[in-house]
């Protein structure tokens, strides 16, 4: 609750001192433990960067409360996540002149990261190159984990080929390690380029573990080499490498693949037997395979079935029927699956949402589009952003003006900047409707998340009052 109240009164400030005010008002005491459940809301609430930012300065400046190491990493997240890499590598630099230490390779996973999903791999690299010189003096093991986050990075946003090529480039700087390789292991879509990796690890005298093992037979199972990944279980097996439930649910993956969920199920019996308990994400992957088979009966028994060993379902969960339902254009089982989800108090993620929400648009369902846009501003889930685009061209669609503002003043109070197109689109229909002073406050709102475009610098005509020679006054609402 503490943290909710924080979030709301950081959003809806409209300065730093505002906020600082309201802070001190509502006699809530900041506390690391509190930054950190604030700035995982202003994480997946899709929060003003800026804000979280200036809550940090306060925090620390004025309150003397030091952030933790989360709370950092999660600011630079939100920073780079929002473009905003000038603010985030100043908090960087900020971090490493008061606590050096404070500069992980967790730390540089998260800059690398956002600069990666952006930039390009060159400068991706300039930016681990940035980040090296921080680490200027430390011995060789954190430079060495340094260049292996910089590998998983390549990994996870770019390409393999891509991790490959900097690898190649770059290995001999630094000291490669079972961890280096289990990284180029871990995704890649040809099953030959990861038995070359393998190969070349074993060539450097390094002995495969678990991890290995693990990225080996995902690989397989995902280029439906079922045959091959039992192999290699077997191997793992021989060299007292046991299997635990990553193992098992690439195992149920690919046997899903090639046609066999029954199998896949079995398999979570055998799990059981040998000591290795499923978890939720083991029954997510069977059920996805019961999906796949169009199998939805068998899928929702073993939705039932986690549920009783005391593993809730998740969005991930849910999200494979909301698929299977939203290219069915079936808006009545989507429905009841989103308040079977609501009753077991598991909130949607962004993609649980854009699956209900354009189902609703296709639909014209309005009354089901508002009452999951109610349920995400109070509890905070899913990207108003990307809902509200949605949203609006709904409500829009079908001349539900009052609607449209109303929301659109829910998610700008909220600090979330909604997108022009859907400004402009509203605010069409509003000059139709000649809803002047509506256009007004809209374009208000809109001017306080930086500078308008041209096109959105609206031209009021209000019928009331005209010139001297009769002709209507213009009154230009500018930035």
């Amino acid at each position: 609750a503490d943290a909710d109240s924080v979030y709301h009164i950081v959003t809806a400030a409209p300065t730093p001192s505002a906020m600082e005010s309201a802070l001190s008002a509502s006699a809530v005491p900041l506390s690391p433990p509190l930054l950190d459940l604030v700035l995982r809301r202003f994480r997946f609430a899709h929060g003003d960067p800026l804000r979280a930012l200036s809550l940090l300065s306060l925090a620390a400046d004025r309150c003397g409360v030091a952030p933790s190491p989360f709370a950092l990493d999660t600011a630079l997240y939100v920073l780079g996540r929002a473009r905003r890499f000038s603010h985030m590598w100043d908090l960087v630099q900020s971090i490493h002149r008061l606590c050096p230490d404070a500069i992980t390779a967790r730390t540089a996973m998260v800059v690398l990261g956002r600069v990666a999903k952006i930039c390009s791999v060159r400068e991706t690299v300039a930016s681990f190159r940035r980040l090296l010189r921080l680490f200027r003096g430390r011995e060789g093991t954190e430079s060495a984990d340094l260049f292996n986050a910089l590998l998983r990075t390549l990994c996870q946003e770019k390409s393999m080929s891509d991790a490959r090529n900097v690898y190649h480039a770059h290995k001999h700087e630094f000291q490669v390690n079972r961890h280096t390789f289990n990284i180029l292991l871990s995704g890649w879509k040809s099953s030959e380029d990861a038995d070359a990796f393998f190969a070349e690890m074993r060539e450097h005298g390094i002995d495969p573990d678990l991890v290995t093992y693990n990225s080996l037979i995902d690989c397989h199972c995902k280029n439906h080499g079922v045959e091959k990944a039992y192999k290699l279980l077997d191997e793992m097996r021989g060299n007292e490498i046991a299997p635990d439930v990553i193992t098992y649910t690439s195992l149920i993956g690919g046997l899903g693949l090639v046609g066999q969920p029954d199998k896949a199920r079995d398999l979570l019996k055998e799990m059981r037997e040998l000591g290795c308990h499923p978890d939720v994400a083991a029954y997510n992957a069977t059920i996805r395979n019961f999906v796949i088979a169009k199998r939805l009966g068998d899928a929702f028994a073993l939705m039932d079935e986690m549920a009783s060993r005391g593993l809730m379902p998740n969005a991930t969960t849910y999200n494979l029927f909301f698929r299977f339902y939203y290219w069915a254009y079936d808006i009545g089982s989507t429905w009841l699956l989103y308040e079977r989800m609501r009753s077991e108090r598991c909130f949607p993620n962004t993609q649980s949402c854009m699956f209900i929400i354009r189902l609703c648009h296709r639909h014209g369902k309005v009354a089901e589009a508002l009452e999951l846009w109610g349920d995400m501003v109070e509890n905070g889930f899913g990207s108003f952003t990307l809902v509200s685009d949605v949203l609006f061209d709904l409500l829009c669609d079908e001349g539900k003006l009052e609607e449209a503002e109303r929301c659109f003043h829910q998610i700008t109070d909220l600090g979330q900047k909604p997108s022009s197109i859907s400004f402009r689109r509203i605010k069409i229909l509003m000059q139709l409707a000649n809803r002047e002073e509506s256009i007004a406050g809209l374009t208000e709102k809109m001017a306080r998340f930086g500078r308008l475009l041209p096109e959105d610098c609206q031209r009021v005509r209000p019928p009331a009052e005209t010139t001297p020679d009769g002709d209507d006054t213009e009154i230009i609402i500018a930035t």
